[in-house]
């Protein structure tokens, strides 16, 4: 099917939002340990601001979800464009007055802001249509190149605007989302629905599709693995007596995987299909665990991050082109928040775990405990390919 300009627009712009969203958190990440470290009186407690982050992430799908279900995406994404900008502008007097209790909080804000961005590409296929839907997922996905070449450089040239190093670093985040603020406002989104918001399946039986749960092991497994060996990956890098900027080169090359084939990836997808896609997904991430395996050399690391941030592409926008098919519009909201809450619960865990794993039991068992649960997703989507299943029948799928 011919895309019409109208839909190309609509995805360009959600996908500037993405690439401003992104660009904020990447610059967020840049500096938040750093800024812990100096603010709290425990060193210990220097990454506790990113956990609470994370935990605020998770807890925030669902109502972000039902939200704007109610109120529709660009209510919400107005709402959590101005939160963020309040935890930024909260963050920078936190760092001034070197409190690091409001600072903590100030992170709380911009996990719920992050919150929220989660839900453009949710919003990217529900503005295109059906022939286009992977593509545009795909393509706003891809606004985290900007973030990779963007980011790091913002927060190192910020840092020292204002007295208190790092304070600066912060700054350029409500110039970013104040700029969102405008994009959204360009944005044409389909007419708010009045569906009955207890209408539909329950969740129960939603979940209990197998597109759903292949979906959501596609998206977890993809995303907890990345979090487990990526965090674990600068300190690994580091105690094997290589320099710290080598572990910087390393994981810029691995952000630039994880996005940059987002420009091809809905292509992938709609010439070869999701499952395909996801399954490839599933096989980089296990030659990724099989090149960490083999060797400490910067080679290894460079190649199987890179690899791991490819996988995750794969993965991620495969599961969320997946889990379009398991949904009603009656039933989006309940179902896209059940399935973001689960995924974030399983990346929090892993980025609490991914230290404590190496800590105890070294490099090697950081890779191998990725193993398990990339073995049953791959059973898992095998198996459902094989059956070919059609997980909702033409006349429940995502007519929106």
């Amino acid at each position: 099917m011919h895309t019409n300009m109208h839909t190309k627009k609509n995805v360009a712009l959600l996908a500037i939002c993405q690439a401003l969203s992104m660009t904020s958190i990447t610059v967020l990440f840049t500096v938040a340990a750093l800024i812990g470290s100096q603010l709290a009186s425990d060193r210990a407690l220097a990454t506790l601001p990113i956990a609470l982050l994370q935990v605020a992430v998770m807890l925030t799908t669902i109502p972000a979800s039902l939200l704007m279900q109610r109120q529709g995406r660009r209510f919400g994404f107005v709402i959590g464009t101005l939160v963020g900008i309040g935890g930024a502008g909260l963050s920078i007097w936190a760092v001034l007055e070197g409190n690091f209790l409001v600072f903590c909080v100030a992170m709380i804000l911009l996990g719920i802001f992050n919150g929220f961005t989660g839900f453009y590409r949710f919003a990217a296929a529900e503005v295109a249509e059906e022939a286009f839907r992977a593509q545009a997922i795909s393509l706003v996905v891809a606004g985290g190149v900007v973030a990779a070449l963007v980011g790091p450089g913002l927060a190192n040239w910020a840092k020292d605007w204002f007295p208190a190093v790092f304070a600066g670093s912060l700054l350029p985040i409500i110039a970013l989302q104040c700029l969102t603020l405008g994009v959204l406002a360009g944005i044409e989104m389909p007419p708010l629905e009045k569906v009955d918001l207890k209408g539909g399946r329950s969740l129960v039986l939603i979940m209990r599709q197998p597109v759903f749960l292949v979906a959501l092991l596609g998206s977890v497994m993809g995303y907890s693995v990345m979090v487990l060996i990526m965090t674990a990956t600068p300190l690994a890098i580091v105690g094997f007596q290589h320099p710290f900027h080598e572990a910087a080169t390393v994981l810029q090359w691995h952000v630039l995987g994880m996005f940059a084939p987002s420009f091809f990836t809905g292509f992938l997808i709609a010439r070869l299909g999701v499952l395909k896609i996801i399954l490839c997904g599933i096989a980089l991430n296990l030659i990724c665990v099989a090149i960490n395996a083999s060797g400490i050399d910067i080679f290894h690391f460079r190649s199987a991050l890179l690899l791991l941030g490819v996988g995750w592409n794969f993965l991620f926008i495969g599961s969320t082109t997946l889990l379009t098919q398991a949904y009603t519009p009656a039933e989006k909201a309940k179902t896209q928040a059940a399935h973001d809450f689960l995924m974030f619960s399983f990346v929090a865990i892993a980025a609490y775990g991914s230290g404590r794993i190496l800590t105890h039991g070294g490099w090697a068992v950081v890779n191998y405990a990725a193993l398990p649960g990339l073995a049953i997703a791959l059973v898992a989507v095998l198996w459902f390919q094989q059956q070919s299943i059609r997980p909702v029948n033409n006349t429940n799928t995502n007519k929106e």
